[in-house]
């Protein structure tokens, strides 16, 4: 895990699973954007995150079928690519036993809430997300 990594234990739900008893791979986006959004408000407290952004693009990277367990399982939220006006958070998702389950990254692009269209990342935020950047998502099949 990295130093920089906020990290989230998120229970699981019985509706979460499909026909063959394993969370369905739909919901692995719903855990991802639920620890994305705990990210943002911990590095963003409430009052102080005056800008918008978007999800541009999403990649999930199935390692492992993820069991329901009452126990929560874990993601790992870092900051793995800051551009101009959009950044990459990445993820790693395990199970309550500690088991990789998911690789992701997904990308975030500032807007204008106005126009809605995209601005340069404001300096109070850049700094923010450089004290979270760690290394790129080690996705299986780029390696």
């Amino acid at each position: 895990m990295s130093d920089t990594a906020f990290v989230a234990d998120l229970h699981l739900r019985w509706g979460d699973l499909d026909p063959l008893n394993h969370v369905n791979n739909v919901q692995f986006a719903r855990l991802l954007e639920e620890a994305r959004i705990r990210a943002m408000h911990a590095w963003f407290p409430d009052g102080e995150r005056e800008f918008a952004m978007l999800v541009a693009r999403q990649e999930i990277e199935y390692t492992a079928p993820l069991l329901y367990s009452l126990e929560p399982a874990r993601v790992e939220v870092w900051v793995s690519r800051l551009g101009g006006s959009s950044f990459d958070f990445a993820y790693r998702l395990r199970s309550a036993e500690g088991e990789l389950s998911a690789l992701a990254e997904s990308t975030s692009t500032v807007i204008d809430r106005e126009t809605g269209r995209p601005i340069p990342i404001p300096a109070p935020v850049r700094e923010v997300l450089e004290g979270r950047f760690g290394a790129e998502v080690e996705f299986r099949r780029r390696r």
